[in-house]
C-alpha cells in the first residue's frame, strides 16, 4: 500500500499553518521540561512502589515462581505488538500537526486509530489464544499450576489490549505537547496498581490475583486519561474517518507494529530465553540484579520522549537543521547519563540487592557490567529511533530491526544454553550492535547531516574512552565495598553519581558541547508553563 508513504502525512490536504499558532504552543524546551518532570514524578513514585512491593512479591510467590510471573509479564506484552500499534501512529500525526489547527483532521485521525484497532482486534484474540495455550510449556511450571498459569497469562491479554484502547486519549495529549497535564495522576495510579499487587499476594491469590490487579489498574487508567484529554484538548473526539485515512494510518501502524514485535524481540525475549532454556529460578536473579539499569533507561526514556513530540513539531515545520541539533544535544546528554548512572550501578548494586532482597539474587559482576551495557547500548539506540520515528519513516528501521533480532536470537538461545546469563548478555550485545551502526544512519539521512556537527568521531572516541575508564573503576570498587548500613549507601549512592557526571563533564566533552550541555540543562530545569 505504498507504506514510503509514510514520509508524508496521513491527510493530504494539509492546510498551511497559520503563523499565530507556533507561538500558541510555547517554547519547544519549556514543554519538554514539563513533560519530563510529569513524567519523572510518576516514574520516581513508581520506582518507590516497585521497591515496596517486590520484597513482597518475591517472598510471597518464591523464587520460582516470581521468575514466572517476570515472563508472563513479558509474554503479555506479545499482544500489544498484535494490536498494529495504531495510537503511536497516532501519536506521531497528532505532533507533526500541532501547529495546523485543522481539529476536523485530527478527529478524523482518531476515529482511523479506533477503526484500526477494532479492525486487529482478531488478530490480538489469536495471539492471546495462542500465549495462553503456550505459556505452561514455556514457562517450565509443574502440572498442578497450569490453569492458574493460564488464566493469568489471559488476564494479562485482557490488560494490554485495556492499555492499548486507552492510550488513545495520552497519544493525542503527548502528540500536542501536553503530557505534563498528567502530573499526579499517573503517580496515583501506580499507587493503587502497586496497592492491589500486594494485596493479592499478601491473601495469597497468587498469579491470579497479581494478574487481576493489572487489569484494574488498566481500567482506571483508561478512564482517567479519557477525562484528561477531554478537559486539556477541546477538539478531542472521534470522527468518522474517510477510507484513505484508515489505509494511510494502518500502513503506518503496520510497520510501527513490526517495529514493535522486533523491540520486544531485542528487549523482552531475554526473560523469556532465559526462563525457558534454563528455569525461571534464574530469571529472578536476572531480573533483580538487572533493575537498577532497567529503572535507568526508563528515566532516560521519559526524558527523551518528552523532546520528541517537539522534534515532531519542527519536521512538520521542516525546520531540519534545528531538530538535528536537537538530536545531537539527546545523544550528548544520553552519554553524559549513562556514564554518570551507570558508574554508579556498578559501585552500588551488590550493597543495594543486599539491603533490598538479600545478596542471593544478585548475579554476580560479569553479569551486572553487562547489564549496564546493554543499558547504555539501549539509550542510545532509543534515542535514533525516536528520531526516525518522529520523521514518519519507520521503515527501515524496522527492516533494520528485524535483522538484529534475527541475528540476535540466533545467537542468544545457543550462548543462553552453554553459559547461562553471561551468554545471553553477550548474545543481545552482539546482536544489537547491528541496530548500534544502522540507526544513526537512518536518523541522520532522516534529517539532513549538519554542517558542523558538535561530536565528531574523535571527540566521540574520547567520550568512549572517558566512559570505559570510569566504568572500569566503577567495577573493582562495587567489588571491593562490603554490605553497608542503609544510611551509608543513601549517602554513597547519590555522592558517586554526582561525582562521575562531574569527572565525566570534566574529561569527555570539549568547551563548546560542555556550554551547550549547561544551556540546555538550566533550560530543562527552569520548567515552568508555556506561554
Amino acid at each position: 500500500m505504498g507504506v514510503d508513504a509514510l514520509s508524508v502525512p496521513i491527510v493530504t490536504e494539509r492546510p498551511a499553518a497559520r503563523a499565530d499558532r507556533p507561538a500558541d504552543l510555547g517554547p519547544l524546551t519549556r514543554r519538554a521540561s514539563l513533560n519530563a518532570i510529569a513524567g519523572l514524578l510518576a516514574y520516581g513514585v513508581k520506582i518507590g512502589v516497585t521497591l515496596a512491593v517486590t520484597p513482597i512479591l518475591v517472598s510471597g510467590l518464591g523464587r520460582s515462581l516470581f521468575g514466572v510471573w517476570e515472563m508472563l509479564m513479558r509474554l503479555g506484552g506479545y499482544v500489544t505488538a498484535a494490536d498494529g500499534r495504531p495510537t503511536e501512529a497516532l501519536r506521531l500525526l497528532v505532533a507533526q500537526r500541532q501547529a495546523d489547527g485543522d481539529h476536523a483532521a485530527n478527529r478524523r485521525n482518531v476515529g482511523a486509530a479506533l477503526a484500526v484497532w477494532a479492525l486487529l482486534l482478531p488478530l490480538v484474540l489469536c495471539v492471546g489464544a495462542v500465549l495462553v495455550w503456550v505459556a505452561p510449556k514455556l514457562t517450565n511450571v509443574p502440572s498442578d499450576l497450569t490453569t492458574p498459569v493460564r488464566i493469568a497469562t489471559a488476564l494479562l491479554a485482557l490488560n494490554f489490549m485495556l492499555v492499548s484502547l486507552g492510550s488513545v486519549p495520552e497519544s493525542v495529549l503527548r502528540g500536542m505537547n501536553l503530557g505534563y497535564t498528567r502530573m499526579g495522576l499517573q503517580a496515583v495510579l501506580y499507587l493503587i496498581g502497586g496497592g492491589l499487587a500486594a494485596g493479592a499476594v499478601l491473601a495469597g491469590l497468587g498469579l491470579t490475583g497479581l494478574a487481576s490487579a493489572q487489569v484494574i489498574q488498566a481500567s482506571a487508567t483508561a478512564l482517567c486519561f479519557l477525562l484528561l484529554v477531554r478537559t486539556y484538548v477541546k477538539w478531542f473526539g472521534a470522527d468518522r474517518p474517510r477510507w484513505p485515512e484508515i489505509k494511510s494510518l494502518f500502513g503506518m501502524s503496520v510497520w510501527l507494529s513490526a517495529g514493535n514485535v522486533v523491540a520486544m524481540v531485542l528487549l523482552a525475549s531475554d526473560v523469556v530465553i532465559l526462563g525457558a532454556v534454563v528455569g525461571p529460578a534464574l530469571v529472578t536473579s536476572y531480573v533483580l540484579t538487572g533493575y537498577a539499569a532497567r529503572t535507568a533507561v526508563g528515566l532516560h526514556i521519559f526524558a527523551a520522549d518528552a523532546a520528541i513530540p517537539g522534534v515532531g513539531g519542527l519536521l512538520g515545520t521542516s525546520q531540519l537543521d534545528r531538530a538535528t541539533r536537537v538530536r545531537e544535544e539527546l545523544l550528548t546528554l544520553t552519554w553524559l547519563f549513562v556514564t554518570a548512572v551507570g558508574a554508579t550501578i556498578l559501585v552500588w548494586n551488590r550493597p543495594f540487592l543486599s539491603l533490598w532482597v538479600g545478596a542471593e539474587h544478585y548475579a554476580g559482576v560479569w553479569v551486572n557490567l553487562l547489564i549496564v551495557l546493554l543499558a547504555v547500548q539501549t539509550s542510545f539506540i532509543r534515542v535514533d529511533a525516536y528520531i526516525i520515528d518522529a520523521a514518519l519513516r519507520p521503515r527501515q528501521r524496522v527492516v533494520v530491526g528485524a535483522v538484529a533480532a534475527a541475528v540476535t536470537i540466533a545467537l542468544t538461545i545457543p550462548l543462553t544454553w552453554a553459559f547461562g546469563i553471561i551468554g545471553m548478555c553477550a548474545g543481545l550485545l552482539v546482536g544489537r550492535a547491528i541496530q548500534s551502526v544502522a540507526y544513526p544512519l537512518l536518523a541522520r539521512a532522516s534529517l539532513g547531516r549538519y554542517p558542523r556537527p558538535l561530536v565528531t568521531p574523535l571527540r566521540a572516541m574520547r567520550l568512549t574512552v572517558v566512559t570505559a575508564l570510569l566504568f572500569g573503576v566503577a567495577v573493582v570498587a562495587g567489588e571491593t565495598i562490603a554490605t553497608p548500613r542503609p544510611l551509608v549507601w543513601i549517602a554513597g549512592a547519590p555522592l558517586t553519581l554526582v561525582s562521575s557526571a562531574g569527572i565525566a563533564l570534566l574529561a569527555g566533552p570539549t568547551a563548546d558541547v560542555r556550554t551547550m550541555l549547561s544551556r540546555r540543562l538550566r533550560m530543562l530545569l527552569r520548567g515552568g508553563r508555556p506561554r
